[in-house]
């Protein structure tokens, strides 16, 4: 099961992290990842963020990178929140969750999905800081990490 929300609305964690268990007893592992707005980036005080997408195009490729997970690993289940909009200090931004019978698969899962979305996921991040706002640029490490799973071609 595959589940891609993007949202404006805060959401909270734990609760999505039993949502995706739910009592299922297949599920064996559940790995989750989530991202929080910091308050630093490049030398810069971030004081907020805003996340623009492309609505319609942002849930296709999110699906998309889910799907090509699960036809990676035998996964029982995807769950994708993105934010976009304004976005405080310390609220989070993304929510990924990968759950399979076994851990490593669970592992991989989650984080060829975050590799992917951070390169390849149709976002715009505008930085608030004491000397004004500006779009934040892909960066290098990012790339480099979705690299490692370079055999899959297929661009999402």
């Amino acid at each position: 099961m595959i589940t891609i929300k993007v949202q404006t609305a805060p959401f909270d964690p734990g609760e999505l992290t039993n949502s995706v268990h739910a009592g299922d007893a297949a599920i064996g592992a559940l790995v989750c990842f989530t991202g929080y707005v910091r308050d630093f980036n490049q030398q810069q005080t971030v004081q907020g963020l805003f996340l623009e997408h492309f609505p319609g195009m942002t849930e296709k490729s999110l699906q998309r990178i889910a799907e090509l997970a699960g036809e990676r690993w035998p996964l029982q289940a995807v769950h994708v929140v993105h934010r976009v909009g304004q976005l405080e200090l310390a609220e989070p931004i993304v929510f990924v969750a990968a759950a399979s019978a076994h851990r490593q698969d669970a592992f991989e899962a989650c984080a060829f999905i975050m590799d992917y979305l951070k390169t390849r996921a149709p976002f715009w991040k505008k930085e608030h800081t004491a000397a004004g706002s500006h779009w934040v640029e892909g960066r290098f490490s990012d790339l480099e990490a979705a690299d490692r799973w370079a055999d899959d071609q297929e661009s999402p």
